[in-house]
Protein backbone atom coordinates (compact mmCIF):
# COMPACT_ATOMS: atom_id res chain seq x y z
CA UNK A 1 0.00 0.00 0.00
CA UNK A 2 3.04 2.37 0.86
CA UNK A 3 4.46 1.92 -2.20
CA UNK A 4 1.75 2.51 -4.57
CA UNK A 5 1.01 5.68 -2.78
CA UNK A 6 4.75 6.92 -3.40
CA UNK A 7 4.05 6.39 -6.83
CA UNK A 8 1.01 8.09 -6.96
CA UNK A 9 2.84 10.96 -5.22
CA UNK A 10 5.89 11.24 -7.45
CA UNK A 11 3.27 11.20 -10.58
CA UNK A 12 1.57 14.11 -8.79
CA UNK A 13 4.73 16.00 -8.20
CA UNK A 14 6.35 15.18 -11.86
CA UNK A 15 2.96 16.46 -13.48
CA UNK A 16 3.12 19.85 -10.92
CA UNK A 17 6.59 20.43 -12.20
CA UNK A 18 5.55 19.70 -16.32
CA UNK A 19 2.81 22.43 -15.09
CA UNK A 20 4.91 25.16 -13.57
CA UNK A 21 6.91 25.02 -17.07
CA UNK A 22 3.70 25.17 -19.02
CA UNK A 23 2.91 28.59 -16.88
CA UNK A 24 4.47 30.70 -19.64
CA UNK A 25 2.63 29.25 -22.37
CA UNK A 26 -0.42 31.22 -24.00
CA UNK A 27 -3.04 29.87 -27.16
CA UNK A 28 -3.18 32.81 -28.90
CA UNK A 29 -5.36 31.16 -31.98
CA UNK A 30 -8.32 33.54 -31.12
CA UNK A 31 -6.30 36.47 -31.05
CA UNK A 32 -5.15 35.61 -34.23
CA UNK A 33 -8.17 35.38 -36.05
CA UNK A 34 -9.30 38.28 -34.24
CA UNK A 35 -9.63 41.93 -36.22
CA UNK A 36 -6.42 44.19 -35.92
CA UNK A 37 -6.31 46.27 -33.08
CA UNK A 38 -7.67 43.89 -30.45
CA UNK A 39 -5.63 43.11 -27.51
CA UNK A 40 -5.86 41.07 -24.32
CA UNK A 41 -4.52 40.79 -21.35
CA UNK A 42 -3.11 37.89 -19.57
CA UNK A 43 -2.04 37.80 -16.06
CA UNK A 44 0.42 35.86 -14.15
CA UNK A 45 0.71 34.91 -10.59
CA UNK A 46 2.61 32.13 -8.76
CA UNK A 47 4.21 31.53 -5.75
CA UNK A 48 8.01 30.12 -7.18
CA UNK A 49 9.77 29.98 -10.49
CA UNK A 50 12.32 27.50 -10.61
CA UNK A 51 14.16 27.33 -14.07
CA UNK A 52 17.87 25.86 -15.00
CA UNK A 53 19.22 29.81 -12.92
CA UNK A 54 16.68 31.20 -12.49
CA UNK A 55 14.94 31.11 -9.18
CA UNK A 56 11.99 33.76 -8.28
CA UNK A 57 9.31 33.77 -5.80
CA UNK A 58 6.42 35.81 -5.79
CA UNK A 59 6.32 36.39 -9.14
CA UNK A 60 3.05 38.05 -10.77
CA UNK A 61 2.64 40.26 -14.44
CA UNK A 62 0.67 40.62 -17.18
CA UNK A 63 1.56 40.01 -20.87
CA UNK A 64 -0.80 42.03 -23.44
CA UNK A 65 -1.19 40.18 -26.89
CA UNK A 66 -3.04 42.51 -29.49
CA UNK A 67 -3.45 42.01 -32.91
CA UNK A 68 -1.48 44.37 -35.56
CA UNK A 69 -1.76 43.62 -39.85
CA UNK A 70 2.08 42.38 -39.37
CA UNK A 71 1.44 39.61 -36.22
CA UNK A 72 1.37 39.81 -32.64
CA UNK A 73 2.49 42.61 -30.41
CA UNK A 74 3.68 41.45 -26.84
CA UNK A 75 3.88 43.57 -24.27
CA UNK A 76 4.84 42.25 -20.96
CA UNK A 77 5.85 43.35 -17.36
CA UNK A 78 6.65 40.90 -14.61
CA UNK A 79 7.87 41.42 -10.83
CA UNK A 80 9.51 38.51 -8.51
CA UNK A 81 12.01 38.13 -5.71
CA UNK A 82 15.30 36.41 -6.24
CA UNK A 83 17.71 35.93 -3.71
CA UNK A 84 21.12 37.48 -3.93
CA UNK A 85 24.46 37.65 -1.81
CA UNK A 86 25.60 40.73 -1.24
CA UNK A 87 28.97 42.56 -2.83
CA UNK A 88 30.38 44.62 0.21
CA UNK A 89 29.12 41.97 3.33
CA UNK A 90 28.50 38.93 1.82
CA UNK A 91 25.11 38.57 3.44
CA UNK A 92 22.71 36.84 1.52
CA UNK A 93 19.07 39.12 0.73
CA UNK A 94 16.25 39.15 -1.12
CA UNK A 95 15.63 41.85 -3.48
CA UNK A 96 12.48 42.95 -5.65
CA UNK A 97 13.33 42.84 -9.51
CA UNK A 98 11.41 44.23 -12.06
CA UNK A 99 11.71 43.41 -15.51
CA UNK A 100 9.59 44.28 -18.91
CA UNK A 101 9.63 43.30 -22.36
CA UNK A 102 8.06 44.05 -26.07
CA UNK A 103 8.40 41.59 -29.21
CA UNK A 104 6.43 41.71 -32.42
CA UNK A 105 5.36 37.75 -33.03
CA UNK A 106 5.00 37.72 -37.02
CA UNK A 107 2.62 36.45 -38.93
CA UNK A 108 5.08 35.66 -41.76
CA UNK A 109 9.26 35.32 -42.02
CA UNK A 110 8.94 38.25 -44.50
CA UNK A 111 7.59 40.68 -41.76
CA UNK A 112 9.99 39.48 -39.02
CA UNK A 113 11.36 41.86 -36.85
CA UNK A 114 15.66 41.90 -35.15
CA UNK A 115 14.10 39.13 -32.93
CA UNK A 116 13.11 36.43 -35.83
CA UNK A 117 9.84 35.43 -33.47
CA UNK A 118 6.93 33.99 -35.39
CA UNK A 119 3.90 33.02 -34.28
CA UNK A 120 3.81 29.10 -34.43
CA UNK A 121 1.37 27.35 -36.61
CA UNK A 122 -0.28 25.66 -33.47
CA UNK A 123 -0.95 29.48 -32.42
CA UNK A 124 0.54 28.18 -28.67
CA UNK A 125 3.58 30.99 -27.58
CA UNK A 126 5.53 29.56 -24.71
CA UNK A 127 7.22 32.93 -23.18
CA UNK A 128 9.36 30.97 -20.82
CA UNK A 129 12.63 31.67 -23.00
CA UNK A 130 11.76 35.43 -23.20
CA UNK A 131 10.63 35.78 -19.49
CA UNK A 132 13.88 34.34 -18.37
CA UNK A 133 16.12 36.49 -20.35
CA UNK A 134 14.79 39.65 -19.48
CA UNK A 135 14.41 38.70 -16.05
CA UNK A 136 18.38 37.51 -16.13
CA UNK A 137 18.95 40.87 -17.62
CA UNK A 138 17.73 42.68 -14.58
CA UNK A 139 19.88 40.80 -11.62
CA UNK A 140 22.73 43.64 -10.50
CA UNK A 141 26.22 42.64 -11.38
CA UNK A 142 27.05 43.68 -8.12
CA UNK A 143 24.12 43.11 -5.38
CA UNK A 144 24.02 45.58 -2.22
CA UNK A 145 22.19 44.77 0.64
CA UNK A 146 21.51 48.37 1.13
CA UNK A 147 23.20 51.91 0.45
CA UNK A 148 24.87 52.67 3.76
CA UNK A 149 26.55 48.50 3.99
CA UNK A 150 29.68 48.83 5.41
CA UNK A 151 31.21 45.42 4.00
CA UNK A 152 33.52 43.24 5.78
CA UNK A 153 36.28 44.13 8.19
CA UNK A 154 39.89 44.20 5.83
CA UNK A 155 41.53 42.66 8.63
CA UNK A 156 39.48 39.98 10.46
CA UNK A 157 36.66 39.76 8.34
CA UNK A 158 33.97 40.75 10.73
CA UNK A 159 30.58 41.47 9.29
CA UNK A 160 30.78 45.25 10.38
CA UNK A 161 27.27 45.88 10.31
CA UNK A 162 26.91 43.81 12.74
CA UNK A 163 29.80 44.35 15.13
CA UNK A 164 32.21 46.86 14.95
CA UNK A 165 35.81 44.76 15.78
CA UNK A 166 37.79 47.69 16.76
CA UNK A 167 39.65 47.44 13.55
CA UNK A 168 40.65 50.72 12.18
CA UNK A 169 38.82 51.36 8.33
CA UNK A 170 41.96 52.69 6.29
CA UNK A 171 39.75 53.91 2.93
CA UNK A 172 41.92 54.18 -0.20
CA UNK A 173 41.44 55.71 -3.14
CA UNK A 174 42.06 53.30 -6.47
CA UNK A 175 43.41 55.89 -8.20
CA UNK A 176 45.95 56.75 -5.71
CA UNK A 177 48.97 55.52 -7.70
CA UNK A 178 48.16 57.09 -11.02
CA UNK A 179 48.04 60.25 -9.16
CA UNK A 180 51.55 59.56 -8.08
CA UNK A 181 52.57 58.91 -11.63
CA UNK A 182 51.68 62.84 -12.69
CA UNK A 183 54.27 63.89 -9.92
Amino acid sequence: MLKFSIIIHLRYEENFVETLKNRLRINVGFIVNSTVGYHRDFPFEFPSYIDEDLELVDVSGNINVGRTPQGLIVAATFSGKSKFECGRCLTVFDKEIVWDFTELFSFKEENMSDSGLLVPEDAQIDFKTLFREYAILEFPIRPICSEDCKGLCLECGQNLNLKDCGHIQVKTNAFSKLKDLLN
